[in-house]
C-alpha cells in the first residue's frame, strides 16, 4: 500500500550515515550495467577528449558537466570566476572551449566551503527534453527498519522544496528487504506518480532494477532525479548520485575502487587508513578521544568554556600506539590547530596503551603546541607513570572540566601570539 508522507520522505537524509559518494559518469555507467536507460554521454579528462567525445556524439544539442562532488554544480562558480558548471552546447569546439574553463579549476558550490573542490574531469552527454519530468529515490530508513521508495510527480527540484510546499506529491513506500520490491508495487508507483499508461510498465522496470542495483551493491541511497519521460515515452534517468555503504567495501571491491580521494578531506582519507573515524571542523583546539558519545561529550564542554574544536576523532577501542601517532599526525596537520585535548576512558581501550602513542607522538612529530591530557579507567596508572617519565611537555589532569579549561586557554595563547608574530614555547 502507497502512502503520501512527507515526513517520512525527509526522514531519511536526517541521519548520519558513513557512505562512499562516486561521480555522476560513474553512476550512469554502473545504471547501465543494470539495464537501465540513460542519455547517452562520455567522460573527458582534457579539452580535447571533450572535443572528440562531442564529435563522436554526432548532436548539436549537448551537456557539459563537471564531476565534482557536491550539490548546486549549475549555480556554483570556478576559482576563475568562470560561473557555472553545468553547461549546454551545441558544437565540439564550443564544448572543447567550455572544458578549457572548467578542467583543473576548483569550483565552489554552496555545498564545497570557499575552498570548493577540484574538476579533473567533466562528463558530456546528450541533452534530452522531457515530457515529464519525476523524482525517485531508494533509502535505508532508520524509521522503516530497512528500504524506503520515495517518490513524486514533482522531478527536477530539490525534493526537500516539494516536501515543504506540496507534501502531497510525494508519495513514500517501505520496502520489505527479504521481499524486494516486485513488480506489482512497481506499476502501481508509475502509475501514482503520473506515468503515461504506455510507459508505466517501463518505469516500473526501471524502478525494479534500480532497486536490484540498491540492494546488490550495498547502497544507502539511489536518488534518481530528474527521471523522465521523453516524447516517445522513453524512461530515462538524467542525473543520479549513488551512496554506498562504508561498511560493505570488503565484498564491493568493484565499486570503492570508483573512489575519487581528490574530493574529500586529505586528512578523513589520513584517517581511514587507520580505521579512525574522523571529521574536520574549523575550530582550533584539536580532539583525541576513544567513543563517540565521549567525543561529543568532549567537544560540548570544549565549547562551554569558549573554545571550538577542530575536529571530531574517534580512535575506537583497539587503538595502538600507531594509530595514536596517526592520529596526532592528522591533527597536527591542520595549521589552525592550537592545542590539543587528549580524554580516554579506558574501558576496553587502555590507558597505557594510549599513553605509549602519546609520547611517540610527541617525540618523533616535535609537536609545537600545548597539550593536555585526561585518563582514567584500564592501566590508567600505568599510563600516567609513563607521562611522568617522559621528560614531555604534557599536562595531565584527571578532571575533565580543568582539563577543558586549560586546553581553552593554551589554545587562547598560541593564538594570540601567532597574530602578534611572537613565538612561544611551554615548559
Amino acid at each position: 500500500m502507497l502512502t503520501y508522507n512527507a515526513q517520512a520522505a525527509r526522514a531519511p537524509t536526517q541521519q548520519q550515515k558513513r557512505f562512499l559518494n562516486i561521480h555522476e559518469y560513474l553512476s550512469v555507467d554502473l545504471l547501465r550495467k543494470y539495464g537501465i536507460n540513460a542519455p547517452k554521454g562520455e567522460v573527458a579528462k582534457t579539452p580535447q577528449e571533450a572535443f572528440e567525445i562531442a564529435k563522436r556524439l554526432g548532436s548539436d544539442d549537448l551537456v557539459i558537466k563537471a564531476q565534482v562532488l557536491a550539490g548546486g554544480r549549475g549555480k556554483g562558480t570556478f576559482d576563475n570566476g568562470f560561473k557555472g558548471g553545468v553547461k549546454t552546447f551545441s558544437t565540439p569546439e564550443e564544448g572543447q572551449a567550455l572544458a578549457e574553463k572548467m578542467l583543473g579549476h576548483q569550483l565552489i558550490t554552496k555545498q564545497t566551503g570557499a575552498a570548493g573542490k577540484p574538476c579533473n574531469a567533466v562528463y558530456i552527454c546528450e541533452r534530452k527534453y522531457a515530457r515529464n519530468e519525476y523524482y525517485f529515490a531508494i533509502l535505508m530508513d532508520r524509521k522503516a527498519a530497512g528500504p524506503v521508495v520515495v517518490a513524486s510527480s514533482e522531478g527536477g527540484v530539490d525534493i526537500e522544496t516539494v516536501a515543504k510546499e506540496n507534501p502531497d506529491a510525494i508519495v513514500t513506500m517501505p520496502v520489505d528487504i527479504k521481499v524486494g520490491l516486485t513488480k506489482e508495487q512497481a506499476v502501481e508507483l508509475a502509475t501514482r506518480i503520473g506515468f503515461s499508461p504506455v510507459a508505466v510498465d517501463k518505469a516500473a522496470d526501471t524502478f525494479v532494477n534500480l532497486y536490484k542495483l540498491f540492494l546488490e551493491k550495498d547502497a544507502t541511497q539511489v536518488e534518481i532525479n530528474p527521471l523522465s519521460e521523453s516524447s516517445d515515452h522513453e524512461v530515462l534517468c538524467m542525473d543520479a548520485k549513488l551512496n554506498f555503504d562504508d561498511n560493505a567495501d570488503f565484498r564491493q571491491k568493484d565499486v570503492f575502487a570508483l573512489r575519487d580521494f581528490t574530493q574529500e578531506d586529505s586528512r578523513e582519507t589520513a584517517a581511514a587508513k587507520y580505521h579512525l573515524n574522523y571529521i574536520g571542523l574549523d575550530g582550533q583546539i584539536g580532539c583525541l578521544v576513544n567513543g563517540a558519545g565521549l567525543a561529543m561529550a568532549t567537544m560540548d564542554i570544549i565549547q562551554l568554556h569558549g573554545g571550538k574544536p577542530a575536529n571530531f576523532l574517534d580512535v575506537g577501542g583497539a587503538a595502538t600506539p600507531e594509530t595514536v601517532k596517526a592520529a596526532f599526525e592528522i591533527i597536527t596537520s591542520d595549521p589552525q590547530v592550537t592545542s590539543a585535548f587528549v580524554n580516554i576512558f579506558g574501558g576496553i581501550m587502555r590507558c597505557d596503551i594510549i599513553a605509549q602513542g602519546i609520547i611517540a607522538a610527541a617525540k618523533e612529530l616535535d609537536m609545537k603546541i600545548p597539550l593536555v591530557v585526561r585518563l582514567q579507567g584500564t592501566k590508567v596508572d600505568e599510563a600516567k607513570k609513563l607521562i611522568a617519565e617522559s621528560g614531555l611537555r604534557i599536562y595531565a589532569n584527571d578532571d575533565l572540566d580543568i582539563a577543558a579549561q586549560k586546553v581553552v586557554k593554551f589554545s587562547d595563547i598560541v593564538k594570540t601570539a601567532k597574530e602578534a608574530d611572537i613565538s612561544v614555547t611551554f615548559n
